[in-house]
């Protein structure tokens, strides 16, 4: 079975993590390409303008697969070279698909997201929480360190200080914290996080297509660019959107007094 079940509904599609048993755990085999095909799909729709991600019963991820750790198989078999290309090719897909989703992100956090797990949460561009969500850097309670890109983003949200504090003394911390943090920008009931994040996406998928997955590049690259260079980023963007109708159904309905209806052209 699939590590990710992809729904669409409308202009939303949902990834949901489908390993419950497991606490949604990762780094088996076919994980990687299991969610890049899943990340691929959307990308090629059209009609998804935005994606949520969750995971399927009481935990979001509980991380890498500690028993395949312990077994050595999967991501986490074979000799170092072998194991490193399983990062690369496997659970660096995982992310890296995630990551790089031209669309908007949500990830809606319904329980533990720890490790990987939660280095997988922060992929997204905007992380909502259960009350019962838990989060936790804990890869030097296994003699391991991040694997997954997690040193080069958990700073870029909570700040440096956190995200050391997080990883050097692997403390699990809980919804709240993690919103004074900023690890998160709302927390809900566990009943109410779909809901929350599907009214989430619906406020985002009402805006105009091409802009919008445009405006998530110019976010993204303005991580790591040079301010020159997001300025012509921002320039070259500019201009192809003033080309398109959806700019002029904008222009209209703010002097029409109306709300705009963007359909990606």
């Amino acid at each position: 079975m699939s590590v990710i079940k992809l729904e669409k509904s409308g202009s939303i599609a949902t990834l949901t993590l489908t390993r419950p048993d497991m606490m949604n755990a990762l780094g088996q085999e076919g994980d990687g390409p299991a969610v890049a095909a899943a990340c691929a799909e959307i990308e090629a729709d059209p009609d998804i303008r935005v994606a949520i991600l969750t995971g399927e019963g009481r935990a979001f991820s509980a991380g890498g697969d500690v028993k395949a750790m312990r077994d050595k198989t999967g991501a986490f078999g074979g000799s170092p070279n072998q194991i490193r290309n399983g990062y690369r090719r496997n659970i660096h897909m995982v992310v890296k698909s995630l990551y790089n989703l031209e669309v908007p992100l949500i990830s809606a956090v319904n329980g533990a997201a720890i490790g990987l797990g939660c280095d997988v949460a922060c992929m997204a561009d905007v992380r909502i929480a259960s009350d019962k969500a838990k989060f936790g850097v804990t890869f030097l309670k296994l003699g391991l360190i991040p694997g997954d890109g997690g040193a080069w983003l958990l700073p870029r949200i909570v700040g440096n200080a956190r995200a050391a504090q997080l990883l050097f003394t692997g403390d699990v911390i809980d919804a709240e914290t993690a919103l004074d943090w900023g690890l998160i920008s709302e927390v809900h009931t566990p009943e109410a996080l779909m809901d929350a994040a599907m009214a989430l996406a619906e406020r985002m998928a009402v805006q105009p297509p091409q802009a919008l997955r445009l405006a998530k590049t110019l976010l993204r690259h303005g991580q790591s660019a040079s301010y020159d260079t997001i300025m012509e980023l921002s320039a070259a963007s500019q201009a192809l959107m003033h080309e398109t109708e959806d700019h002029m159904e904008g222009v209209h309905a703010i002097l029409e007094k109306r709300a705009p209806k963007f359909e990606g052209k």
